[in-house]
């Protein structure tokens, strides 16, 4: 095995004991398990790559974790089973997701872009606002978006 596949294997079992508040304490316990070369920004890199998200674990402490519906192969998982209700007022159209999976599926809105009609998104947790181009077309905006999903 790799040395790059171990840091990925030890650090995504570091991330599901979900007792990391900052990128910081991933560092440190990557550097103490032997990893050399590890800083900051390979951190925060390696977070990004997995998915990872910082949420509330049990103990309700802000934590680093991989959600559960990331941490499976999207071939068992597929985006549209992470998407769980759209809907739009005249100006936002708003997208309910499983916890954790939000900023994934708002990455993939972003890269449709402006062509299909979707000036922008911010990712929470689980729901992601969604700004229309053109609120006067945000019904085809809104069906479009659907049949991503279906």
């Amino acid at each position: 095995m790799s040395q790059q596949t171990e840091l990925i294997d030890f650090f995504k079992a570091l991330l599901k004991k979900e007792r990391f508040s900052s990128q910081g304490e991933i560092v440190e316990a990557l550097l103490n398990a032997g990893f050399h070369n590890i800083n900051q920004s390979k951190v925060s890199r390696m977070l990004s790559k997995s998915g990872a998200v910082r949420t509330r674990n049990a103990k309700r402490e802000m934590v680093y974790c991989l959600p559960a519906e990331l941490s499976i192969p999207i071939i068992t998982s597929p985006l549209k089973n992470l998407v769980l209700d759209i809907d739009r007022n005249d100006s936002l159209i708003v997208l309910r997701t499983s916890p954790g999976a939000a900023q994934l599926i708002a990455r993939l809105l972003d890269s449709i872009g402006k062509a299909e009609g979707i000036l922008g998104t911010i990712a929470g947790d689980d729901t992601i606002f969604i700004t229309p181009t053109n609120s006067k077309k945000i019904q085809e905006t809104t069906g479009i978006i659907k049949k991503l999903f279906n």
